[in-house]
């Protein structure tokens, strides 16, 4: 009997653990694209109903860095002061990359920001050539060409009051390489002695100081600015704000569960396939709630464009970077890139 028992759990087992693995893949996936896409819709939505962009920014970072301390302390490790005081550099560069996606979010439509991110990568790589000897091969070219092609179609009826965006949208993609290039360059070669947890942790805690600097010189503290605001916001705008920041930690969580299960190529799959689905909300919901004039069909067809130029300059950089795996080894030897990943409200520059 025990023999027949012990042989009947050896055959239900991997049955059972295959079953379990599709559900968990299927969990996070969709928790990951629910989240994903909220974030950046709510982020506008939030902007939009509290428009004070430093006092906003430094209300979401001190939201993650209290859920960081209450809900993930285990995980937070620091080796020493030296290591913290490394780190530290990267404080402003974040804050600056926060602050401008959300003035970013502010004066430009929801479309807007997403061709110009799906274009920052051609930024990043300029930027890594120098120093990374990143090869550039015909299928590249073609693809940037592709997202300059949607990008003018997008551009071509801008109304003049988005062009302030623009100008922090290039602001953006500067502080983002920046950042990127920093941390990264810290994290080579195990430079640091600090947990991804810990890193986001003080990333965000520093990141508040300049942020509240930057409210205080803009006059956002004073009593009739971002305080009256903030008492007087009806229970949905609030909604809108709480909203926001817990989604972004929600995106924190799911982006690295969804990468922990799915290859690399799947997740791109998901980050632009999101994309697709917030333009569309745009285009048929959100401007009402915004005050955005609706995109034509001509801009929607270059957003679509651009963001198809976009997967298809990650695919061979991909290939450069791995090689031609199957899908199980991509699996494997994927990992979160950087604590980028983790921080609340990146994911809209991914």
């Amino acid at each position: 009997m025990s023999a027949l028992s012990k042989s009947a759990t050896v055959a239900i087992l991997p049955h059972d653990r295959e079953n379990l693995d599709t559900g968990e893949t299927i969990l996070s996936i969709g928790i990951f694209v629910f989240c994903s896409i909220s974030m950046m819709v709510t982020n506008k939505l939030a902007i939009t109903a509290f428009p004070y962009e430093s006092t906003l920014t430094a209300l979401q970072m001190a939201f993650a860095v209290l859920l960081l301390l209450c809900f993930a302390f285990r995980s937070i490790h620091i080796g020493s002061l030296k290591d913290v005081l490394r780190w530290s550099m990267v404080a402003p560069f974040f804050a600056g990359m926060l602050l401008t996606n959300m003035l970013a979010l502010k004066h430009c439509t929801l479309t807007l920001v997403i061709v110009c991110k799906t274009m920052s990568p051609i930024f990043t790589l300029m930027a890594e050539s120098f120093y990374a000897n990143v090869q550039v091969n015909l299928q590249m070219v073609a693809s940037l060409l592709i997202m300059l092609l949607g990008a003018v179609l997008y551009t071509r009826e801008l109304k003049v009051e988005h062009l302030v965006g623009v100008r922090w949208l290039t602001v953006n993609v500067s502080f983002s390489v920046l950042t990127r290039l920093l941390q990264r360059r810290l994290l080579a070669d195990n430079r640091i002695d600090i947990s991804k947890s810990g890193c986001s942790l003080i990333s965000n805690a520093l990141g508040i100081l300049p942020l509240i600097l930057t409210a205080y010189l803009t006059g956002e503290l004073e009593a009739d600015a971002a305080p009256q605001k903030l008492t007087s916001l009806s229970n949905l705008e609030m909604c809108f704000i709480i909203v926001s920041c817990v989604v972004g930690l929600g995106i924190n969580y799911t982006t690295i569960w969804c990468q922990s299960l799915i290859s690399a190529t799947s997740m791109l799959v998901l980050i632009n396939a999101n994309r697709f689905v917030v333009i569309l909300i745009e285009a048929f919901f959100l401007h009402r709630q915004t005050s955005d004039h609706r995109p034509s069909a001509t801009q929607l067809a270059g957003a679509m464009v651009t963001v198809l130029g976009g997967i298809a300059l990650a695919a061979p950089q991909r290939d450069v970077k791995h090689g031609t795996r199957p899908r199980h080894d991509e699996r494997k030897e994927y990992q979160p890139a950087a604590p980028e990943e983790q921080s609340s409200q990146e994911i809209l520059s991914v």
